[in-house]
Formats: structure tokens, C-alpha cells, sequence
């Protein structure tokens, strides 16, 4: 059976909400970085959604390219300036050979149907020295590290099931001929929810994560009354129950033969 895939038309209108809570700077002054290294004419970002990042390197590159295959997410990246969009997939870049000095996607690469086929082309669509950039979550290898792992079934298992490793990405790199320059963690979520505060925890809303996104509405109304269940029960107990998050974000950047 084909695995869930996020309706992402469906969730286009609210999607830009999580970077109202955070804008995931970390994440942009690496990417800013790496542009500059490069000394970036044209950048790709493959699964680019609304725009979010393309729009903030704008002045790191004359030329910013964005693919992704959601037509409503390309409406809303197109209003936010002088984009280069293309609806496409990740593993048949539109581009001749050597096109670009930056490609990267970021929590983007295990929606691909693909994957390994988007790193082979980014590989051929790379010019000599630049930079693949592939940015995501770490599963975390504890379930109790993030709550909602705990409250809504199969959340977890699934992850486990549709994020590569990073030493599977690092193969597929290498495989393909990039020369991989570095691993980082970019970004940590590290924190906690107490007692009923979690509610309104702007990631519980179903659109706000993959994670949530993926489930049925009923699959997602069970969870949301496990953790009410849950609340109720530790009041009745005098106590104050805690909800726990530790996510980290890696970035494997990887590096283009000096000549092509």
C-alpha cells in the first residue's frame, strides 16, 4: 500500500502559520551561508512549499529558483516577490546539467516519492563546487522525546518509516558523486509543555506538522482526547502533568566535484 501523503493544497492557506511562531532563522543564516560560499548566481530549493525560505535569501543570489508539485503552496510562494517557480518533482529536476551553485530542500526530502533520485539530480544540476544542502528533522530515538509521538498513534512508527537516515543520504551522496563537506545540527526545539498549556501549542493544530497533517480527522481526535484524558486523570490526582519536546534539525551538506 502506498504511504499517507499531506494534502498540501488542502493546508496552503493556514501553512505559513508555523513561521509566525518561528521563522526558523537558524536554518536561513545557513542556508545564507552557503550562498555565500558559493558566491550564488542561482539557487534551487526542491520542495519549496510557500516560499518561506526563497524569500528570505532574497539579495544572497540574483536568481531564485523554486519546485514543488502543490499548485495552491506555489500560489502562495508567488506572492512573496520575484520567484523563479516550477511545479515539479524532486527526482525530475526541469534544468539542464549544471545549472545552479545551491540546491537544497529543507523538511522536504521524505515527502519525495524519490528521494535517492532527487540527490542523482541535484548532483547532475549542481555546477563545479557548489552546494547540495538537505535540511530535516532527526527522528529521535526515544518516543517520549516528543509528546505527540506518545498521544497519537502511530506518529512515530511512521517517522521511523519515512525519514532516511542521515547515513542513508550521506550514501546516496556519495553515490552520486558529491563530496560530503559537513553534518550539523541547525536547530533544536528543547523544552516543555505543563499541564494544560499544551492546548495551545500553536505544533498540536493538525495542519501545523507532517505528523499531524498525515492523520485522519478521527485519527487526530482520538489523540487530541488522550492527551484531555490524560490531563483530567493527573488533575484528579492533585498532580501536573508535563509534555515533554527535544526535536533536533540536522543539515548534510554536501559538495560538487572542483570541475564537472
Amino acid at each position: 500500500m502506498a504511504p499517507a501523503r499531506v494534502d498540501y493544497d488542502g493546508i496552503a492557506p493556514t501553512y505559513d502559520g508555523r513561521y509566525a511562531v518561528d521563522r526558523m532563522d537558524a536554518v536561513v543564516g545557513a542556508l545564507r551561508e552557503l550562498a555565500r560560499e558559493t558566491r550564488a548566481e542561482r539557487i534551487l530549493e526542491a520542495g519549496c512549499g510557500t516560499g518561506h525560505f526563497l524569500s528570505e535569501l532574497r539579495g544572497a543570489a540574483p536568481r531564485l529558483h523554486g519546485i514543488d508539485l502543490s499548485s495552491a503552496m506555489l500560489r502562495k510562494a508567488a506572492g512573496k516577490g520575484p520567484l523563479l517557480l516550477s511545479a515539479a518533482r524532486g527526482e525530475q529536476l526541469p534544468f539542464p546539467a549544471q545549472s545552479f551553485d545551491l540546491i537544497y530542500c529543507v523538511n522536504a526530502l521524505h515527502h519525495f516519492e524519490g528521494p535517492r533520485g532527487f540527490i542523482e539530480e541535484a548532483a547532475r544540476c549542481l555546477r563545479p563546487s557548489g552546494r547540495l544542502a538537505v535540511a530535516g528533522m532527526t527522528v529521535p530515538a526515544r518516543r517520549e522525546s516528543w509528546y505527540l509521538y506518545e498521544y497519537f498513534d502511530g506518529s512515530y512508527e511512521t517517522d521511523l518509516g519515512r525519514f532516511p537516515s542521515w547515513g542513508t543520504i550521506l550514501d546516496w551522496m556519495i553515490g552520486a558523486g558529491v563530496e560530503v563537506a559537513e553534518w550539523r545540527v541547525v536547530r533544536r526545539l528543547r523544552g516543555q509543555r505543563v499541564g494544560r498549556e499544551v492546548l495551545k501549542d500553536p505544533f498540536l493544530a493538525k495542519p501545523a506538522t507532517s505528523q499531524l497533517a498525515l492523520l485522519t480527522d478521527e485519527a487526530y481526535a482520538a489523540g487530541i482526547a488522550r492527551i484531555e484524558a490524560a490531563l483530567a486523570a493527573a488533575e484528579a490526582r492533585g498532580e501536573t502533568l508535563v509534555f515533554p519536546i527535544d526535536i533536533r534539525m540536522g543539515m548534510l551538506v554536501g559538495r560538487a566535484a572542483a570541475h564537472g
